[in-house]
């Protein structure tokens, strides 16, 4: 092999193969008499990241979110969106300790506008003003992952 066939080999790549929604649910348990509350209800984010190897350098990157929104003080359920996000990303030549952080954050900010989207369509379609999902730092979200799973290993 030549030395620039080599070299071409080596040069790492990026590229996003697909985008699309994994799940999505939506439930409103109280419908239709929860339309006729006039207070706000109290919205829980909680969201989580997860990836797999699909084939040699292909990895699917998977945003999930469940949205709880109830009623203050009466801890009555208004709605529940639960989604998934995803992502199939072809990373190449990528050195093994620069992978995780590629695909934990560089692939989640790519996925989540698309989740916010997701979320805030779902909402609105089910008769509720929009969801607006606020920017996360998926980088400062797996530091603090990282930092957990050393301290972890350290005790």
């Amino acid at each position: 092999m030549s030395e620039a066939a080599t070299e071409t080999q080596a040069v790492p790549s990026f590229n996003i193969e697909k985008l699309y929604v994994k799940d999505l649910s939506v439930e409103v348990p109280h419908a239709p008499s929860i339309f006729l509350e006039r207070e706000s209800p109290q919205v829980d984010i909680d969201i989580n990241t997860e990836y797999s190897a699909i084939d040699k350098g292909i990895y699917e990157v998977v945003l999930m979110v469940t949205i709880t929104a109830k009623l203050p003080g009466k801890d009555k359920v208004v709605f529940v969106i639960e989604a998934k996000q995803a992502g199939i990303f072809r990373v190449q030549n990528i050195p093994s300790e620069e992978l995780e952080p590629v695909l934990e954050v560089v692939c989640t900010n790519i996925v989540y506008p698309y989740l916010r989207e997701l979320v805030t369509d779902a909402s609105v379609r089910a008769g509720f003003s929009p969801v607006l999902m606020t920017p996360v730092n998926f980088d400062a979200m797996y530091q603090q992952r990282k930092a957990q799973a050393e301290a972890a290993t350290r005790h």
